[in-house]
């Protein structure tokens, strides 16, 4: 187990951890310090061999609020350059591209409100599961900013399509569990504590694969995401089926399929 004033991170099972936001007093809003603890945190998981999956989730009431304004807004009506505002953007920019390149895949359980940058950070996971309860809201175009932030123009319109994504930017009202649900954000809703087990259920099912084959499905579903047509889609994927195929990892899926056993990767 590891943690800081911001996060715990234990592992519950083998090969997954699970890291909880830990602010809940505010919602699990987050400050620089808090942005910065984080992304090295994803980047020391990163690195761990033996960790196969992050579950991310908040303790208390809340997902993650968002920017904690209460840490960052000028004391005494002074107002903020842009050069500090830019380096605020670029630290919470930091984060949602941790989340991408990690090689685990990020499941996110929402276990209540996920606001501004908390929504970024919820939309940059590979994986959504969702408390009966959750709500997802980008507030920012309700105070005269824009809806784009940490991510969010970005990934919102690739999950519910151009359309819906424009009406909840423009619009920013919440998007409410059931809706959430519906609409593909996200996968499944679980009632308060069952929202754990839900999210855990999905992490033992990633890491009962071959390393080789979850790093690369990752991989190449967010490439061909952005690839400019099939046929580099198909030579991606021709790529890293290749480099599979010569894994001892792939030839004990095979002599488990002839023996009519469960194989055990070892990840080579």
């Amino acid at each position: 187990m590891s943690d800081s004033a911001f996060f715990v991170t234990e592992t519950p099972e083998p090969g997954i951890a699970l890291v909880r936001l830990a602010r809940p007093g505010s919602l699990n809003a987050m400050t620089v310090p808090m942005v910065e603890a984080l992304r090295a945190e994803l980047e020391r998981l990163d690195a761990d061999p033996e960790c196969r999956v992050i579950v991310l989730t908040g303790e208390g009431r809340g997902f993650c609020a968002g920017l904690d304004l209460k840490a960052v807004l000028p004391e005494g009506g002074e107002a903020k350059g842009a050069v500090a505002w830019m380096r605020l953007q670029e630290a919470f920019a930091g984060l949602i591209l941790a989340v991408r390149r990690v090689r685990q895949p990020v499941i996110a359980a929402v276990n209540g409100v996920a606001v501004g940058a908390g929504l970024g950070l919820a939309l940059a996971a590979d994986i959504r599961v969702a408390a009966a309860d959750a709500r997802f809201l980008i507030g920012a175009v309700r105070i005269g900013i824009t809806a784009g932030e940490c991510g969010i123009s970005y990934h919102l319109p690739r999950l519910v399509g151009a359309g819906r994504a424009f009406e909840i930017m423009l619009t920013g009202r919440p998007v409410e569990a059931e809706e959430a649900l519906r609409i593909g954000l996200v996968t499944q809703l679980a009632d308060g504590p069952a929202l754990r087990e839900a999210a855990l259920g999905v992490a033992r099912q990633i890491a009962a694969n071959s390393p080789y084959a979850v790093k690369h499905s990752k991989q190449v579903m967010w490439a061909n995401l952005e690839a400019p047509g099939l046929e580099a889609a198909l030579q991606l994927e021709n790529h890293t089926q290749v480099v599979g195929l010569m894994t001892e990892d792939f030839a004990e899926a095979a002599r488990a399929f002839a023996e009519k056993r469960s194989p055990v990767f070892r990840g080579q």
